[in-house]
């Protein structure tokens, strides 16, 4: 035997030495699961590398549950959705826990600084159902999204509200340029007046109507039968 298998030994020895006891953890496989038992060390940690192949099915199990809450899912049918892919179920807690994630990191978005100039803007709003105090009421979501000199547009902000009052606007406007969104010169919206007051109560801009917006306010005027029939200049 050589120097360096003696040596091997001795360490082996050694790692043996430091294990006080083990912990079982089953591996599936192709060829079915296997019962493994990795060793608790009294110091530092060890947990085998190719283990750590678990933590991309934890993921998308972890995606999945966040996906159904997202779409308005009960947690009794996440609970039954987590059954039907095989494990023992899922309670309310561990649920919110899993998606306290995702509030945290919509957070960060919707708070992240805006640099550079953004010169065009555009306001819309749609009104969301939501469940407050055990009831089901109307709310107002809004957004804005701008695009900057280079030309990309992304979504710069979102609120909710009991409505499309001034005076919610013109805060959420006001967020806006807390944030750092400057440089603007055209903003495009829909013509209620609440929204079009804080526009011109916050920004030193141009504002046009949205032509998507006006051409469904024209069509309100229009009888069904006559939507599609096409204009004709004599």
């Amino acid at each position: 035997m050589s120097a360096s298998d003696g040596g091997q030994i001795e360490s082996a020895f050694r790692g043996l030495r430091c294990i006080t006891r083990y912990r079982d953890r089953a591996l599936d496989t192709r060829l079915g699961t296997l019962n493994l038992r990795v060793p608790k060390l009294r110091q530092g940690s060890y947990f085998p590398g190719f283990l750590e192949a678990r933590k991309t099915s934890e993921q998308a199990l972890v995606a999945v549950i966040q996906e159904a809450w997202i779409g308005g899912v009960s947690t009794r049918r996440v609970d039954e959705l987590v059954q039907a892919m095989g494990l023992n179920g899922i309670s309310k807690s561990t649920v919110s826990k899993l998606c306290k994630e995702i509030d945290e990191r919509v957070g960060e978005f919707l708070n992240r600084p805006l640099t550079g100039e953004w010169p065009y803007v555009w306001l819309d709003a749609t009104y969301l159902k939501v469940r407050q105090g055990g009831r089901i009421v109307p709310v107002a979501a809004i957004i804005a999204v701008a695009a900057n000199t280079e030309g990309r547009r992304e979504i710069i902000g979102l609120g909710i509200g009991p409505s499309e009052a001034e005076i919610f606007w013109t805060e959420f406007l006001r967020s806006l340029r807390a944030r750092g969104l400057g440089g603007v010169r055209l903003v495009i919206s829909d013509a209620h007046t609440g929204l079009k007051a804080a526009i011109a109560r916050v920004f030193e801009a141009t504002w046009q109507r949205c032509r998507v917006h006006w051409m469904r306010n024209a069509l309100a005027h229009v009888s069904r039968g006559q939507r599609l029939r096409p204009a004709y200049c004599g």
